[in-house]
């Protein structure tokens, strides 16, 4: 596939004595910007600029996903900085709630501005702090314009106010998938450990049972709850009939949480031995990448007989397969027209149906009686995120990014916008109508000046 280099603009590094050289400066941090990305031809463009970005950060490999078969991981499209809870690992900055809602002009030109930057068929995470402290009628119009321009909706929540009506309303609007945050960090009151808080987890999956959507339980790990996390993944393990992923961030030092620095023993390494621990099996976190390999760490199981078995355990196939599939449409909201596009590329590239039929055989003969004895086979993956705190940015992780938020200006790396988030959101927003909405009262004000039509 042919890159697309001129289009990807590459901040330089400054040299500085008085910080480790690993680490962006405060004044790199500070002049940082989104990237004047123009709009993609369509998808193959989107795609191989995101291959530019890989090698810009020396990360391109046989098993890198994105730039070969996606432009990215996801983006974050935050549409209220509210929220009924106070994390003591918060992203959000000290003025957040002071913020008002964006209008609705902004958040649907930041959803068209995702798909002209990353193409169509995209993960967009409605976010914020919590997307459903939004009016429940525009929350329903966003997930429904998402959906409306081919994107996938997801919902990033605590839950509280998910209650199963609204669910039932998302769904019918078209939204892809659901994540639940729940974990000691919220501090709810009366609930000292993790497996305390399965009375909410379980309540949440109520909540979501029967529905036609994809369920992700997201967790912020932390000294507290690291013993926990064997069985947490036990308690996943046991509800695949309605959980799909179980997500795990680290703690970082950023935004306005009150813990700062994670303790020496949390890693990617170490949080993926705790998840294989309560799996009771090896797990390949690493036949797969997904941007930058500090970043993140990503397996797949299948569970059957209360029993899981690894996926990614075969990397010489999966290289062949994201290889050969790059172009191949895997619309996941469309089940018939997936299968159609899955039989056709078979029919297109009979020299990986041996393959994939002696992989597919050894599988079946390690699960044979589990899946004899089970009523079903379900898929429980991992994902581990790890955030960089805001003082520790390193730049060819930054430029390596799966996981953007969409600003006033364009996409950027999800720790970038931590580490400066008052920069964005306190900014004040040009309309259509070349009127100036602002963001602490909520008004909407005359024209810009010159000045300030530099920054709108």
């Amino acid at each position: 596939m042919k890159t697309e280099v001129h289009a990807y603009h590459v901040h330089p590094r400054q040299e500085s004595v008085e910080t480790d050289p690993k680490f962006m400066t405060p004044s790199e941090i500070k002049a940082f910007k989104p990237h004047p990305w123009v709009e993609l031809k369509d998808m193959p463009h989107a795609v191989a600029r995101s291959r530019t970005r890989m090698e810009v950060a020396g990360v391109w490999a046989p098993n890198q996903i994105l730039g070969r078969r996606y432009s990215i991981g996801c983006v974050a499209l935050e549409i209220t900085q509210r929220c009924n809870l106070d994390c003591t690992l918060c992203y959000l900055s000290e003025h957040s709630e002071s913020v008002k809602d964006i209008p609705m002009e902004e958040i649907f030109r930041r959803i068209d501005q995702i798909k002209l930057q990353f193409g169509a068929s995209n993960d967009i995470q409605i976010t914020g702090g919590d997307p459903t402290l939004r009016k429940r009628s525009e929350l329903m119009e966003i997930v429904r314009y998402i959906r409306k321009i081919g994107m996938r909706p997801t919902l990033m929540t605590n839950g509280i106010a998910a209650t199963r009506d609204m669910c039932e309303e998302l769904v019918k609007n078209g939204l892809n998938d659901i994540a639940f945050h729940v974990d000691l960090t919220q501090e709810r009151k009366g609930y000292k450990t993790e497996m305390e808080l399965n009375k909410f987890r379980k309540d949440y999956i109520e909540r979501v049972r029967g529905l036609p959507i994809a369920v992700i339980f997201n967790t912020t790990v932390f000294k507290e709850n690291f013993h926990e996390i064997p069985d947490l993944i036990r308690f996943f393990k046991a509800n695949t009939d309605v959980v799909g992923m179980a997500s795990f961030q680290l703690q970082a030092d950023t935004g306005r949480g009150v813990l700062k620095k994670r303790d020496e023993v949390i890693s990617l390494e170490t949080v993926s031995e705790k998840i294989q621990e309560g799996a009771g099996i090896p797990i390949s976190f690493d036949t797969a990448r997904i941007g930058h390999p500090k970043c993140h760490k990503y397996g797949l199981t299948l569970e059957a007989n209360g029993k899981l078995f690894d996926f990614f355990d075969d990397p010489t196939l999966f290289n062949m397969l994201i290889e050969k599939t790059r172009t191949l449409e895997l619309d996941r909201t469309n089940k018939v027209k997936l299968a159609k596009n899955v039989i056709n590329w078979l029919g297109q590239n009979p020299d990986f149906l041996f393959p994939a039929f002696k992989f597919a055989f050894r599988k079946l003969m390690e699960m044979k009686w589990d899946i004899l004895k089970a009523r079903r086979v379900g898929k429980l993956s991992f994902f581990i995120q790890n955030f960089m705190d805001a003082s520790s940015l390193e730049l060819d992780r930054i430029h390596a990014c799966s996981f953007m938020v969409m600003t006033p200006q364009g996409p950027i790396s999800m720790c970038m916008h931590n580490a400066k988030r008052d920069d964005y959101i306190l900014q004040p927003i040009k309309l259509k109508s070349e009127q100036v909405w602002q963001p602490l009262t909520g008004k909407t004000e005359g024209c810009c000046s010159s000045e300030e039509k530099k920054d709108c």
